[in-house]
C-alpha cells in the first residue's frame, strides 16, 4: 500500500456552477427591471394618497376648530425648497386679520416628491384654484378659511397635488364647507381633470 495516495478524484456533486449562478443573477436583474417601474408607481401613488388625505384632514380640523372656538380658522398651504427639491407644507391656524398667512404658524411637511399642480392643464384651465395672493394659483401660497359656522368665507376651489404624473385633489365645493376628495379622470368636468 502506498502512502499519500487518496484514490481517484471524484467530481463534486454539491453546490452550483458559475454558469448557474450567472443565469440566476441575470434572471433576477431582468425581473427587477420589469418590477421597478411598477413599484415606483405604487410608492408614488401611496405618497399622493397620503398627502391628499393629510390636506383633507387639515381642512376638517380647521372647520371643527372654527365651530368650537367661534372664530375663523384657516388652512394654509405653501411650497418651499428644501435640499434643492420642492416640499409642500400645510398649517392649520386661526385667521389673522389683514395678513394672508401670519408668521409663526406651525408648518407640516407632505411626503417628498409631492408638488402642488400649479400650471394650466391641457384645456388651459387651472387645477389648483384655492385663494392665493396676487396672481391667482400660480405660485402660492394658498389658503381656505372657515367661519364660526364651519362655512367657507366665500372661497371655493381646490388644491391639486401631483407626483409621477398623477393628480389628486381636495375640493371645497360649497359655501357651507363641503369637502370632497378627487382623483385624475380621463375626461374633464368643467375643464378640470381632477374631480
Amino acid at each position: 500500500m502506498k502512502q499519500g495516495h487518496l484514490g481517484p478524484l471524484k467530481p463534486s456533486t454539491g453546490g452550483f456552477t458559475v454558469l448557474e449562478i450567472l443565469v440566476v443573477l441575470i434572471m433576477i436583474g431582468i425581473l427587477s427591471a420589469i418590477a421597478a417601474p411598477a413599484w415606483l408607481a405604487f410608492v408614488n401613488g401611496q405618497r399622493l394618497a397620503t398627502s391628499q388625505e393629510a390636506l383633507y384632514r387639515a381642512m376638517q380640523s380647521a372647520q371643527s376648530n372654527a365651530k368650537r372656538d367661534k372664530r375663523t380658522w384657516q388652512v394654509s398651504i405653501r411650497e418651499v425648497t428644501a435640499s434643492g427639491k420642492p416640499t409642500v407644507q400645510w398649517a392649520v391656524h386661526p385667521r389673522q386679520r389683514g395678513v394672508f398667512i401670519p408668521s409663526g404658524v406651525q408648518w407640516n411637511d407632505l411626503p417628498p416628491n409631492v408638488e402642488v399642480f400649479k400650471g394650466p392643464n391641457s384645456r388651459n384651465a387651472y387645477e389648483t384654484t384655492l385663494d392665493s395672493p396676487g396672481v391667482r394659483t400660480l405660485e402660492g401660497p394658498w389658503r381656505v378659511q372657515f367661519n364660526y359656522h364651519g362655512n367657507t368665507n366665500g372661497q371655493l376651489g381646490q388644491i391639486t397635488l401631483t407626483t409621477g404624473g398623477k393628480l389628486r385633489c381636495v375640493t371645497v365645493s360649497t359655501l357651507i364647507g363641503t369637502l370632497r376628495l378627487g382623483k385624475e379622470n380621463a375626461r374633464p368636468r368643467d375643464d378640470k381633470f381632477c374631480y
